[in-house]
């Protein structure tokens, strides 16, 4: 594939395939979040459509889906029981988006350089293991009033889930979804090469539609609480009047200001995450310019705000579900919010046949993808304790709590690694004993931060009496203000006091460090006495374990 061919229909195949797949998908999952949240079912469905159509076209991502996210459930529920009113909380949406936009323009999408990629890594896995766990009612067909299983992985779960779940199985959806699942994982071998061309996930889902048909009359029949449930318009004006205005005199609100901003920062947040997630399962490899769908993603804001919709954000579950059916280009959201639109409008009685097992299978499937063992293996093999364990404690986090306080640990603990690594390497030393004189050359590291402060001042201050030290800042493209007076002190104080003859070489004039010997000049002085001289080189431990034993 050509990575730059600009043509948006020129992968058509894939692309209106994959995007059936995730419309299928994204269907209940915008149900189940607009029931989630507290909020009429309809805006779920305005706010998928949004996403896929003018996100979709706006942004510069070739596989990312944007709709209606689970992270944010929590907050539109509690800002509906503060403001009392859809239409005036429509009002935080359309702030939320100016937000959005304006800190596209300020660039504020750069900071989705700073995830360290154990972080994103942590994250996906930490999504597969929930997408997989609250699948599972769907997959048994378990359902109970006032709960909808369908909703994305971004907010965590509750064992609960799974012991109910097994207590309450229905046969005719776990034979669906069984069934569905053994296909898709067949369609990968070599036996079915030959059928790959014909989209598996489309093939599940017509299976349990016909099944479901077939068990009809029997035991086995899933009724309407075991399938997609989609409103059904009475007419056209019927399905027009589901769209709704927002009440503009909500922006004489403070609160209602305040929601939107919170809103901004949390959608803002995850979709850059869910976005340097897509760029990585992306099987060309390319990136998005974040500052542009920070902008893409506030247009989408304002508009769903102003017809009827929920917040949107970019979504990994259904960004990944589109690569796992071979999306290529954004075409594939367009499809799926196009779809969305139409089948909403025109066929909704057709699509309340497909049953839950059916996309429970799919996205069970898409779980595994995102955190099977080799994942695993390949983060312990390739990158040892300091990638592996904020890459499992991100996902722990993920499944446990919810995204964002799942990533949030993930970066403290890879921040941690940062700061140990940083104080590990202030500098590499060379130590030379003569007859008539010990040369100790520390070389400091490229980048000398106050986090290796204590342990420069702990080497100077066990450095013996009568010793000839040269620091060295030749290779050093950074060094703190106060590692930088520290030397000063040292050189101007504590060395005489010891006798200590202290060469400061390499560094920048700006500095203003009195310049000395170099260590040419203090060796050749040494080398006048007889004997050979012993010498020692290392890291700072080393070194500091030598001084503390000599002292």
């Amino acid at each position: 594939m050509n990575k730059h061919n600009s043509n948006l229909f020129a992968h058509i195949k894939y692309d209106a395939i994959s995007g059936l797949i995730v419309f299928l998908i994204a269907l209940p999952l915008c149900l189940g979040i607009a029931l989630a949240s507290g909020a009429p079912l309809f805006s779920g469905i305005v706010a998928g459509i949004i996403g896929g159509i003018l996100i979709g076209f706006l942004s510069g991502s070739n596989l990312s889906v944007t709709g209606p996210a689970a992270g944010l459930t929590a907050i539109v529920l509690a800002a509906l029981g503060e403001l009392k009113a859809f239409d005036i909380f429509l009002c935080s949406v359309i702030i939320a988006g100016v937000v959005q936009f304006v800190l596209g323009i300020l660039k504020a999408g750069t900071i989705a350089n700073y995830f360290p990629n154990s972080v994103i890594e942590g994250m996906l896995a930490g999504i597969g293991l929930t997408i997989i766990i609250k699948q599972i009612p769907d997959a048994v067909g378990y359902t109970k009033q006032n709960h909808d299983s369908m909703v994305d992985a971004e907010d965590g779960f509750s064992l609960q889930i799974i012991e109910d779940s097994l207590k309450h199985i229905e046969m005719g959806a776990a034979i669906i979804s069984l069934l569905g699942l053994t296909l898709l994982v067949l369609w990968q071998t070599k036996a079915f090469s030959k059928l790959k061309m014909v989209p598996s996930g489309l093939i599940v889902v017509v299976l349990g539609v016909v099944m479901n048909a077939v068990f009809k009359g029997g035991g086995l029949y899933l009724d309407e609480t075991h399938l997609v449930s989609l409103p059904v318009a009475d007419s056209f004006g019927g399905f027009v009047n589901n769209f709704m205005l927002p009440d503009f005199s909500g922006f004489m609100n403070p609160a209602v200001w305040r929601i939107g901003v919170v809103i901004a920062v949390v959608a803002s947040i995850e979709t850059l995450l869910c976005i340097e997630a897509t760029d990585k399962l992306d099987p060309f490899k390319r990136y998005t310019p974040t500052n542009r769908e920070l902008r893409a993603q506030g247009l989408g804001n304002i508009v769903s705000g102003l017809i009827g919709g929920l917040p949107v954000t970019s979504v990994i579950v259904r960004s990944s579900a589109n690569i796992n059916a071979g999306a290529r280009t954004k075409l594939s959201t367009i499809v799926h919010g196009v779809l969305l639109l139409v089948c909403v409008a025109t066929i909704p009685v057709v699509l309340n046949l497909i049953p839950k097992a059916s996309l429970a299978a799919i996205l069970i499937y898409t779980g595994y993808r995102l955190c099977k063992p080799a994942v695993f293996i390949h983060m312990w093999k390739h990158g040892g304790w300091q990638q592996f364990i904020p890459f499992v404690a991100t996902a722990l986090c993920v499944v446990s709590l919810d995204l964002l306080k799942g990533v949030g640990i993930g970066m403290v603990i890879s921040i941690f690694y940062i700061l140990r690594n940083n104080m590990r390497v202030p500098y590499y030393y060379h130590r030379s004993t003569y007859d008539d004189g010990e040369l100790v050359k520390l070389t400091l590291a490229q980048e000398v931060s106050f986090l290796n402060k204590a342990s420069i001042k702990e080497t100077l201050e066990n450095l013996p009496e009568n010793t000839n030290v040269v620091i060295d800042a030749s290779q050093t493209e950074y060094i703190d203000f106060d590692v930088l007076d520290l030397i000063k002190d040292f050189h101007n104080t504590r060395a005489a006091d010891k006798n200590i003859k202290m060469s400061l070489v390499g560094f920048r004039s700006s500095y203003k460090i009195p310049v000395e010997a170099a260590d040419r000049d203090v060796v050749t002085e040494l080398e006048k006495g007889k004997g050979p001289a012993a010498r020692s080189a290392g890291g700072y431990k080393k070194l500091l374990k030598q001084l503390t034993q000599n002292n």
